[in-house]
């Protein structure tokens, strides 16, 4: 069964007050805020594609927004699931292929073009492989605190543990892992805004699955379109700036290997986010909106 959010909701969210729109991508819509550039055909020179990952929504990226729209057009969907976004109440529904289908649908429905990339989390998984495979829509790529796994990957104990949590804890508090999930404190208005998408468990299910669907074996699924996009990354030739905060205890260890397997990311200055953890567009959002668009200046 899809269930939709109601904007109710969302009435108290601080500091985001951004109109929704949606896009059909199939059975469910997708929702999606957006800012700068003329809003109407899609022109404008610079296109930012937020992505966020789990368990948040585009409201994570309200610190980066009005930085990167005085640079061009910033469009930052929510994942199915999450959100605005409509959702499945089935957790079997919820797939690697399904959320791919579903960003890539959104993409080529809005007609989205000269693409500077911003990803973190599963928002890069989907991301990046979308790249992958349409590079002419892309400009540019901008992976923060997120890979690309094949199935062989080690995760880290942390990982693990959060994974089994979030699959099985009676009562799973969103806004409680974002929390433990950034550097600095949030308010707790700031909390409740990554409450909001999640009333009652009817509508948690993306949030219960996307640490399941990160393939742990070569066999698993996701794994084809994983390893397709890491092979043909191996080859991009376009302006790539890796991104990483220092202190993510689940990601960092992947900035390195991402950097030195993107050809073109080297060829960019060599940042860490100090004062900031696996959200890092909530600790430091300004920071890094700062680096994104001297990044675009400069290539």
């Amino acid at each position: 069964m899809v269930v939709s959010i109601a904007e109710g909701r969302f009435e108290d969210v601080p500091d985001f007050d951004y109109d929704p729109q949606y896009v059909d991508v199939g059975d469910l819509r997708m929702a999606y805020v957006e800012t700068g550039g003329d809003g109407d055909d899609g022109e404008a020179d610079e296109t930012f594609l937020c992505l966020h990952g789990e368990p948040t929504w585009s409201f994570l990226y309200r610190k980066m927004m009005p930085v990167l729209a005085e640079r061009g057009r910033v469009v930052v969907p929510d994942l199915i699931g999450c959100g605005r976004s409509d959702r499945y109440e089935d957790r079997d529904e919820y797939t690697v292929e399904m959320h791919y289908d579903a960003l890539r649908t959104f993409v080529e429905e809005l007609d989205l073009t000269n693409i500077t990339l911003i990803c973190q989390d599963w928002g890069g998984l989907l991301g990046l492989s979308l790249a992958a495979n349409q590079p002419e829509r892309f400009a540019r790529l901008v992976p923060m605190n997120t890979g690309l796994p094949d199935g062989t990957q080690e995760m880290t104990e942390t990982w693990h543990a959060f994974a089994e949590m979030v699959a099985t804890a009676e009562d799973l508090d969103i806004g409680e892992l974002v929390e433990n999930g950034c550097y600095h404190d949030l308010s707790e208005e700031v909390v409740d805004a990554y409450r909001a998408p999640f009333p009652d468990e009817r509508y948690m299910a993306a949030a219960r699955t996307f640490p399941g669907l990160v393939p742990q074996s070569p066999d698993d699924p996701g794994v084809d379109l994983f390893t397709d996009a890491r092979d043909r990354l191996a080859e991009w030739e376009k302006p790539a700036f890796v991104l990483f905060a220092r202190n993510d205890p689940i990601m960092a260890d992947n900035r390195d290997p991402l950097r030195e397997f993107i050809p073109t990311a080297s060829e960019q200055p060599d940042v860490w986010i100090d004062e900031a953890a696996h959200f890092l567009q909530e600790d430091a959002g300004e920071e890094i909106a700062a680096h994104i668009v001297d990044f675009v200046d400069r290539t």
